[in-house]
C-alpha cells in the first residue's frame, strides 16, 4: 500500500513537473515573440516618404475702378511656378496591440499621409499701376491658388498611390512575421491572410 502510495505521489510529481516545465517554456516563446513583434514594429516605424515634381504656370490679374468709377488700373503678373512636393507616413504614429493569449497582432490605426509641398515661384512680366501696387496680399492670393492647382495635379498623378505602395511594403513585413510566428494579423477587424490583403486595405 505504501509503496503504491509511493507511485502516485512519483507520477504526480512527474505529471506536474512535466506541464510546469513546457507550459513555462511555452509562455516563454511567447514572450519572445511578442518583443521579436514589438522590435519589428520599431525598426519600421520611420518616415515613408515619397517625393515628386510639379511645375506651373499661372497668370495673375488684378483691376480696380478708381475715380468713381470712372477709370480702371490693372496690376498682372506671369508666375513660374516650380514645386518639390513629398508625401509621407510617419509610421511612427501606427496604433497597435498584442494580444498573447490569441497570438493576435492588430493594427487599430495607420497615419494618414501628410502632403508637403515647396514651391519656388519666378516671377515675369509684372505689370502695376502707381494706383494698384502689388501687395502681400496678392502675393499670398498668387499663393493660395497655385497650391490649390497643385494639390489638383497631385491628386491625378500617381504620387499618392506610388506613397501608398511604399506604406503597404513597409505593412507587409508585419504579415510575413506574424505569419512564420503562427501569430494573425489584424486590421480594423479583419484578419490579413496574404499580402495581397493588405492591397485592398483602406487608408
Amino acid at each position: 500500500m505504501r509503496k503504491l502510495l509511493y507511485v502516485l505521489i512519483l507520477v504526480l510529481f512527474v505529471l506536474f513537473g512535466y506541464r510546469y516545465f513546457f507550459n513555462d517554456k511555452e509562455q516563454t516563446i511567447l514572450h519572445e515573440n511578442s518583443a521579436l513583434i514589438q522590435e519589428q514594429i520599431r525598426n519600421v516605424s520611420k518616415l515613408v516618404v515619397t517625393e515628386g515634381h510639379f511645375s506651373q504656370v499661372f497668370s495673375y490679374k488684378n483691376s480696380k475702378a478708381i475715380f468713381a468709377n470712372l477709370v480702371n488700373v490693372e496690376k498682372k503678373a506671369l508666375v513660374v511656378v516650380n514645386a518639390d512636393v513629398t508625401v509621407s507616413y510617419d509610421l511612427s504614429q501606427i496604433e497597435y496591440e498584442l494580444d498573447e493569449s490569441t497570438k493576435t497582432l492588430r493594427i487599430l490605426n495607420i497615419p494618414k499621409e501628410e502632403i508637403k509641398i515647396s514651391p519656388d515661384f519666378e516671377y515675369y512680366d509684372v505689370t502695376a499701376d502707381f494706383f494698384n501696387p502689388f501687395n502681400a496680399e496678392d502675393y499670398n492670393k498668387i499663393k493660395d491658388k497655385v497650391n490649390a492647382q497643385l494639390m489638383k495635379k497631385i491628386e491625378a498623378s500617381n504620387l499618392k498611390s506610388n506613397a501608398q505602395n511604399r506604406l503597404i511594403s513597409e505593412l507587409s513585413k508585419f504579415y510575413i512575421l506574424t505569419s512564420s510566428l503562427g501569430w494573425t494579423l489584424q486590421y480594423e477587424g479583419n484578419s490579413i491572410k496574404s499580402s495581397d490583403d493588405l492591397q485592398h486595405i483602406k487608408l
